[in-house]
């Protein structure tokens, strides 16, 4: 389970403690705050914290005082014109904080969002718990040979037990070892020192803070069908968080950001050729083949 009887408890006294507060808040938030979603094998996401809704949103745009001057209707026209233009700061106004659980490997993708306020649980004070992360058999797959940080197809049912085995021992093996060099009626070795010989599927943990515009170029990018499916997962229940804290800036995300697809110049030049009934080969179109081949997937409904 990726919560103890102790953590659930803990969150059980959080949620059963209500803060009065003068502060916009949103039910659905208030309904999941603090409530653990399991991810992967054992890891969470939980929200421990926000600040503001579409409403902060629209207020920073406009500079306004108070709620409720615009109709319900005007202030979602108005979130998606920001979306569109791509009008970031009025979205900055937004916080978010999470507790997150998660192995390494995918901690250290996730930091590369350097946006974000990042504390995490630390090796040097304190011990890591036994507990790796191990994919599910189908996810066990070969090398992609036409993305080289990509994987393919599940390999066969034989071959993934014998790679889920080969993981599984591997981790169990260092993480007797980091025991072992804890020991102080043995090694004794520094904790900041034990903890290099663990696997890159140890689970760890932090707190991450960041605003409403930085958390949506992440999941923009962390929940694209490219991204890797570890980290993916995490970003697909952001987006859910998404939805219930500030639905009309999710529901224009969404219209403009995960379900949209930008055109260069040149591939705008193809298409107005194209409506002008050219005949348009990607020899003569002054795309690169990749470049073709993106945008023709998404002109003919293939991605």
């Amino acid at each position: 389970m990726a919560l103890t009887s102790e953590q659930r408890a803990e969150i059980e006294a959080q949620r059963s403690e209500p803060q009065l507060t003068s502060r916009p808040t949103v039910a659905a938030m208030e309904n999941l705050l603090f409530t653990p979603f399991e991810v992967l094998d054992h890891g969470f996401l939980r929200v421990v914290d926000y600040m503001g809704d579409d409403g902060a949103v629209v207020q920073a745009a406009r500079v306004s005082y108070g709620r409720g001057t615009k109709k319900v209707s005007e202030d979602a026209g108005l979130i998606r014109y920001l979306m569109r233009h791509r009008h970031s700061t009025p979205f900055e106004m937004c916080e978010i904080k999470f507790h997150v659980k998660l192995p390494v490997f995918v901690a250290r993708q996730w930091i590369r969002h350097r946006m974000a306020s990042v504390n995490e649980y630390s090796a040097r004070y304190s011990i890591l718990d036994r507990e790796f992360y191990l994919p599910a058999t189908d996810q066990v797959a070969a090398q992609s040979s036409s993305n080289r940080q990509g994987r393919s197809d599940a390999l066969d049912a034989e071959t993934a037990h014998e790679v889920l085995e080969i993981l599984r021992r591997d981790a169990s093996q260092c993480y007797d070892d980091y025991e072992s060099l804890l020991n102080p009626e043995g090694t004794g070795l520094a904790r900041e020192l034990a903890r290099i010989n663990l696997t890159l599927n140890t689970y760890t943990q932090w707190y991450w803070k960041i605003d409403l515009h930085n958390l949506m170029h992440f999941l923009a990018l962390r929940a694209d069908p490219h991204a890797q499916y570890e980290i993916r997962v995490y970003a697909e229940k952001m987006i859910e968080i998404l939805k219930a804290w500030v639905p009309a800036t999710s529901a224009a995300f969404e219209e403009y950001r995960l379900g949209a697809f930008t055109l260069s110049a040149g591939m705008l030049k193809v298409v107005r050729r194209r409506l002008a009934r050219e005949t348009v080969t990607q020899e003569n179109s002054g795309l690169t083949k990749r470049e073709w081949s993106e945008m023709t997937a998404v002109l003919d409904g293939q991605s």
